[in-house]
């Protein structure tokens, strides 16, 4: 068995072919976050590696992956083949971004995609909010009926209105 590259007792690292240490370490992850190889340029170090996609599938029901959409199209069927189905996606805004090719636009977003297995309701379902826009304490919104077109009778109901709103779908 490999040895941790880094272990602080909170957190443990392993350097090497993720395909020889996860299998030796017996585990069962709530999470795969993850930034793989994308296989897009001649760089030796971006080679996609085959077999990862089905070993985060066999430890984990949910995974995070960053990638870029010309990797996500090119390797859609290793996604969906062991079972993971797309939830949504983030775009993360870099700084500076990178510049590897001259003919073509400087990449400076990635795409973090979530994926899952099994039913949507055993996920974790805390949406990240964002900080109040305005001042929304003790607003509280009643209606003894309410009827919209696209979704038929919603009928009574009380709801607080705290301000927050969901979080944007790009972040930096």
């Amino acid at each position: 068995m490999t040895s941790p590259y880094f272990d602080d007792g909170q957190v443990t690292l392993y350097l090497g072919d993720c395909r020889e240490i996860v299998p030796d370490l017996g585990l069962t992850a709530d999470l795969v976050c993850t930034d793989p190889p994308y296989g897009e340029t001649s760089l030796e170090w971006d080679r996609w590696v085959d077999g990862w996609v089905e070993l985060a599938a066999g430890i984990s029901d949910s995974m995070w992956c960053f990638g870029s959409m010309r990797m996500f199209l090119a390797w859609r069927d290793q996604f969906t083949g062991p079972g993971w189905k797309f939830s949504h996606e983030r775009i993360w805004e870099k700084h500076n971004g990178t510049g590897f090719a001259t003919d073509k636009f400087r990449c400076v977003h990635e795409h973090c995609v979530h994926w899952y297995q099994g039913e949507w309701r055993s996920q974790h379902h805390e949406v990240p909010r964002i900080a109040p826009i305005f001042d929304a304490r003790d607003r509280t919104v009643s209606a003894s009926a309410a009827r919209l077109p696209h979704t038929g009778k919603i009928g009574a109901h009380r709801y607080e209105d705290d301000g927050t709103r969901l979080s944007h779908s790009s972040t930096n």
